[in-house]
């Protein structure tokens, strides 16, 4: 039998003392160098034989009071994540299918545009620039907060949009998943309620309720979210997080009113509730609209945001802009469970690509292409009698009612057999109302043959 890590040594401890009830629900765990101390391990491995139990559900954190032993003792297993059967309506599916389809296949449903369409040059210019970085940069760990570099041309870029803030109030992480899933686990524990929007991301979805968290939906309109039931929900359920996309709404395309902005966010201060803006559609706006991180000036406002869909998926790399003390406790998670942020490498050419002349040209024309193309796509949509919610200012996507009567999933799975990657409706829908709705990435649909076997899919299914 292989010896047991010390990590895995301090977990059986605090397993044994939750199971032998010496630790009973709701009471608070060692600090870290207390137990680190006591066991004779650095803090670093309480630290994450802490956050390992976390994430199994044992036990959680309190904001700025330590860890305490679960209420409900049971551990994530990712196979009861909301299980269903219909895996054209199951998140996670939808992810590997488009992640995994094969080159051949259309993917009007995935969430990220073709390679022809990103600033390819000047990756590989950024590449050969940090190929030639010194040593260190190649081999070594980055430091806790991440690139410099790059937190200091976020921070002027934030300041462009009239958000103050500092490098220092800014974490660079793995991924902007990983942005999300530190705050939760800094913020959230098991049985807390986090208000979504209806529809939303559909990894918002998987994701919190890999948390253990409860979800409610407040419907999405044009303007934002439904005000009178946004208050409602506040009221009855007092959520501890909201999440959402201000900027160019994912699946909808809408973005945040300043009326509707200025409403939520004095409704999160009267309710203590903490709101998470990502940010990452919001470079696709010709004409930026109004940012909840701006008005709120980071109080109960987190930011969070990623390069993936404006320079490349393949390098990974998120942000957060928070007040210093989340930054702060952010910055201990992250060590923990990830032993520091993105990769020095991936960071440096980010930050080589972004500075240049050549990705702010690339962003304008990539504006200018999608506007033509969002027209285009709505026109061929609407010939198949597929109507777009509305049109958006920017971005890619087009979120579209079907012909009545109409099933998304059911076209979906028509759709795979013909080799085309859709994403249904209720995949962003916490209540299932979206049968009837279907988002389409407009940069996947530009090549001339990908709508066609879609005609058919309509006419059988009609």
């Amino acid at each position: 039998m292989l010896s047991e890590t010390r990590t895995q040594q301090v977990m059986g401890a605090i397993r044994r003392k939750i199971t032998g009830r010496i630790l009973q629900p709701s009471e608070r765990l060692p600090s870290i160098r207390g137990l680190a101390a006591t066991m004779n391990v650095s803090p670093s491995t309480v630290a994450e034989a802490y956050d390992r139990l976390t994430a199994e559900g044992l036990i959680y954190a309190r904001r700025g009071a330590g860890f305490y032993v679960a209420q409900t003792a049971q551990p994530f297993d990712v196979t009861e994540v909301e299980p269903r059967l219909n895996r054209e309506i199951d998140p996670f599916w939808v992810t590997r299918q488009s992640l995994d389809a094969e080159p051949h296949m259309a993917k009007p449903g995935c969430g990220w545009l073709p390679p022809d369409w990103m600033p390819l040059e000047e990756l590989r210019r950024a590449l050969r620039r940090v190929a030639r970085a010194d040593d260190a940069l190649l081999v070594d760990y980055g430091s806790t907060r991440g690139s410099f570099a790059l937190r200091r041309f976020l921070a002027g870029q934030f300041a462009d949009e009239g958000l103050t803030t500092g490098p220092d109030d800014i974490l660079l992480t793995a991924s902007g998943t990983q942005a999300i899933d530190l705050i939760c686990r800094l913020l959230l524990r098991p049985g807390d309620t986090v208000v979504v929007d209806d529809p939303c991301y559909f990894n918002f979805q998987a994701l919190l309720r890999a948390h253990q968290v409860e979800l409610v939906s407040v419907s999405f309109t044009k303007k934002g979210p439904d005000l009178e039931r946004f208050e409602q929900v506040l009221k009855q359920y007092r959520p501890t997080l909201y999440i959402t996309n201000s900027a160019l709404h994912n699946p909808t395309g809408a973005s945040l009113t300043p009326p509707v902005a200025h409403k939520l966010l004095k409704l999160a201060a009267t309710h203590n509730l903490i709101v998470i803006e990502d940010d990452i559609f919001a470079a696709f706006e010709s004409e930026p609209s109004v940012r909840l991180a701006v008005l709120d000036g980071l109080e109960n406002v987190i930011r969070i945001g990623s390069f993936s869909k404006t320079l490349s998926a393949s390098v990974r790399c998120g942000y957060i802009a928070a007040k210093k003390e989340w930054v702060e406790a952010l910055i201990d998670l992250q060590v923990a469970t990830n032993f520091g942020g993105p990769s020095p490498v991936t960071a440096e050419l980010i930050y080589s690509v972004l500075s240049t002349g050549g990705y702010r040209r690339h962003m304008y024309g990539l504006r200018e292409r999608l506007a033509q193309q969002r027209r285009v796509s709505a026109k061929k949509l609407e010939e198949l009698g597929i109507t777009p919610w509305l049109m958006p200012q920017g971005g890619f996507y087009l979120w579209c009612e079907l012909p009545d009567g109409m099933d998304s999933a059911d076209l979906a799975r028509r759709a795979l057999d013909g080799d085309v990657v859709l994403a249904p409706g209720n995949v962003f829908s916490v209540s299932q109302t979206m049968a009837g709705f279907m988002r389409f990435n407009v940069g996947q649909m530009s090549h001339p043959e990908t709508l066609a076997p879609l005609h058919t899919f309509l006419r059988d299914a009609g």
